[in-house]
């Protein structure tokens, strides 16, 4: 009994068009000989531009690597290349991934005209004056009264959340919506939160015991500890 030839590219429909999957264990050439043959095979003329992502496992693809697949993928008239997923990161990339997510703490005032950002998260142990600003990849938390600006999530996330031990800041920035503290809040007892409500579309301060609740992730070392 002959054996079934091994399927190097596997196609799958998506609700936002393919997704190829490309085995990593094969040569790369073997890979782009049966990626242009079956998308040959099932090129559709009368169909709408169609969105492709490419999922290739364990395999690094170098930047001329992958311009060879997408070369085959923009030969076909109606596919385009919507992403590259791959399991493996270059040691750069692993570094750039590491800033962006520790935590820098600092023991400081910012003062008016001072300006200290950071890649990942910011633990803050110290008061940011009016005028002094605040700016993190992540989040952003004060020990201390947040009277002048804060900007969480500045690279495009909108999960990162802002809390002060007294919010009362000239602005707050979580990716880029904008809000101000009200005019009327009077500063509390009990530290507090700023994050986006993805539903209403704008930034919400709340108790800082909400955030468990709303931001279950910034509790990911308690749950890996039990």
């Amino acid at each position: 009994m002959i054996g079934q030839k091994q399927q190097f590219v596997t196609i799958k429909g998506t609700k936002s068009g393919l997704s190829l999957h490309l085995d990593d264990s094969c040569s790369f050439q073997q890979l782009l000989k049966e990626l242009e043959e079956k998308l040959s095979t099932n090129q559709q003329k009368d169909s709408p531009l169609i969105s492709v992502d490419i999922k290739v496992g364990n395999r690094y693809l170098n930047r001329q690597q992958q311009d060879e697949i997408r070369e085959i993928i923009r030969s076909k008239k109606k596919l385009v290349i919507g992403s590259f997923e791959s399991n493996v990161l270059t040691k750069e990339e692993a570094l750039e991934w590491k800033k962006q997510t520790d935590i820098t703490t600092v023991a400081k005032i910012i003062r008016s005209g001072q300006v200290f950002q950071v890649p990942g998260d910011l633990l803050l142990i110290g008061d940011v004056n009016p005028g002094g600003t605040v700016i993190a990849g992540g989040n952003i938390f004060v020990l201390g009264v947040l009277r002048g600006i804060a900007h969480a999530g500045c690279y495009g996330n909108d999960d990162a959340v802002i809390t002060a031990s007294v919010m009362k800041p000239m602005q707050i920035r979580i990716n880029n919506l904008v809000s101000r503290s009200p005019d009327n809040q009077d500063a509390g007892n009990e530290m507090e939160c700023a994050f986006i409500d993805t539903h209403e579309n704008q930034i919400i301060i709340d108790r800082v015991q909400a955030l468990p609740h709303l931001r279950p992730k910034l509790t990911r070392l308690e749950r890996g500890m039990m």
